[in-house]
């Protein structure tokens, strides 16, 4: 549920297949469908609203930052969930069978903004990150 102190983002992102998208992002990550059409599908993802538009097939352009030794995938998007919610997650994603760009690892080890993270692709190439933080507060730390 959305947070009044946190109200909650919308994100709308493109897709090339709308049946893989309500699969994956509906069953795989557990997002509750919201509204819909034969275009276009919200999500709750984790009390924010993500809305899948149907696209054209196009050619994926990513490009990629060096991050802690990982190449990070850009754009991607994603959530910061508390340790609990992220190794459930990537328990829930690792049994689905998708592959992961960036497997769950803790990066930053002992330094400030320390952080689990873990990257994969939705059907459509879309690069989603979900993070978690043991302090919540070294969220924005410098």
């Amino acid at each position: 549920m959305p947070n009044a102190a946190r109200p909650p983002f919308h994100l709308a992102f493109p897709v090339t297949d709308l049946a893989a998208a309500r699969r994956f992002y509906g069953e795989v990550l557990g997002c509750p469908e919201g509204r819909s059409s034969d275009e276009w599908i919200d999500f709750n993802l984790f009390g924010h609203q993500i809305v899948a538009h149907l696209t054209p097939a196009r050619a994926q352009e990513s490009d990629y930052n060096p991050v802690d030794g990982h190449d990070v995938p850009v754009p991607h998007f994603g959530v910061v969930l508390s340790m609990d919610a992220f190794d459930a997650l990537a328990a829930r994603v690792r049994a689905a069978g998708v592959r992961f760009e960036i497997e769950p690892y803790v990066r930053f080890k002992g330094e400030v903004g320390e952080q689990a993270t873990m990257f994969f692709r939705d059907p459509s190439g879309n690069a989603l990150e979900f993070k978690a933080f043991a302090d919540m507060g070294q969220l924005f730390a410098k």
